[in-house]
């Protein structure tokens, strides 16, 4: 009988210790595969099996089976959150189990730049967070979404400001617009705002010039001067007579060649036809050209044309007659190289 029990003692230990040992091993050894690390994106809505499809089509586990046991025991299958996660090398099943229940994601780089439109801005972004083109267009389409910031749907693309952002994959377009306000209100601080008043503008019309100035200036170091031709115009009453808001008021970008017939166009952005400043941006504006509106150079400059090198540069002049001299040896330009349209 104390052969028997002692058999008995010994072999419940050594279930106990293989017991544990296994357990531990499920728990807290390392189950990455090879090629960690391996980034996953959990859409919302996913469930277990989900999960498991996406992990496989990674190879980012070495045992599949030891981790369902795992996530079984810590009773995880029902606790699946979306998200942009991150499995590092050398990571056991409870490590990826408590990251993935806890949700703690990965940030993305959310990064955007050249947008003329909210559409570019909706199909630019779509690829880089959850919410897809379709649902941001919708945001960006009801000016309810934003009104209570004071913005219209004229004037919201100015709170998007070209950058690169470290964000939360699963954004919806809510979130998305809402952090992008959030930048925005660092962005234009005290000395921002104190430098816009002081040139008689508010920061949405300051955006509205710069994403002109965008347009118009292929030369960082331009935009200073061409800048305070536009204040000039406007202190002086004088119609800005801008190609880059024709061609949105056309809403066609490929025109090289602003023509009469162009200028025609009924709108409110036609600044041949009205004076002032369009009523919204024309391009999402650079922090660059912002900046060299709120530090526009003092001149008396009146017009600016395209020197007909094509470099990229400008003649400034202050008089019609000099302007027109300028304007037309780039217009003969244009024909030399048979740009018509």
């Amino acid at each position: 009988m104390k052969k028997r029990l002692l058999l008995f003692v010994v072999i419940l230990a050594l279930g106990f210790v293989t017991g544990a040992v296994l357990s531990w091993s499920f728990l807290f050894r390392s189950n990455t595969g090879s090629e960690a690390p391996y980034r996953i994106y959990i859409p919302t809505g996913s469930v277990m099996d989900d999960l498991m499809d996406t992990l496989g089509s990674k190879d980012a586990l070495m045992s599949r089976n030891s981790f369902m046991i795992t996530a079984r025991f810590k009773k995880f299958e029902g606790s699946v959150k979306p998200g942009y996660f991150t499995i590092d090398r050398g990571m056991s099943n409870n490590a990826i189990i408590n990251m993935l229940r806890s949700g703690r994601q990965t940030p993305v780089n959310v990064t955007f730049n050249n947008i003329r439109t909210l559409n570019e801005l909706a199909g630019k972004i779509g690829g880089q967070i959850e919410a897809d083109s379709a649902a941001l267009m919708a945001f960006f389409s009801d000016p309810s979404n934003y009104s209570e910031d004071g913005f219209t749907s004229q004037t919201v693309i100015s709170v998007f400001i070209p950058d690169t952002y470290q964000v939360y994959w699963t954004l919806d377009a809510e979130g998305f617009y809402k952090r992008m306000v959030r930048e925005y209100g660092l962005f234009w601080n005290d000395e921002r705002l104190a430098a816009a008043k002081g040139r008689g503008l508010n920061p949405v019309e300051v955006s509205t010039l710069a994403s002109i100035i965008d347009d118009e200036a292929s030369k960082d170091n331009e935009k200073q001067r061409i800048a305070g031709v536009y204040l000039n115009r406007l202190r002086l009453g004088i119609p800005l007579q801008s190609d880059p808001t024709i061609k949105f008021a056309l809403n066609d970008f490929t025109i090289k060649r602003v023509l009469y017939q162009h200028l025609k166009v009924v709108s409110p952005y036609n600044t041949y036809m009205h004076r002032g400043l369009p009523p919204g941006p024309v391009r999402c504006p650079t922090k660059g050209a912002v900046e060299a509106v709120l530090n526009a150079e003092e001149h008396d400059y009146l017009y600016f044309v395209a020197k007909s090198d094509f470099s990229g540069y400008h003649h400034f002049s202050r008089t019609l007659a000099e302007h027109n001299r300028y304007a037309n040896a780039y217009q003969r330009e244009l024909n030399r190289r048979r740009i018509y349209q």
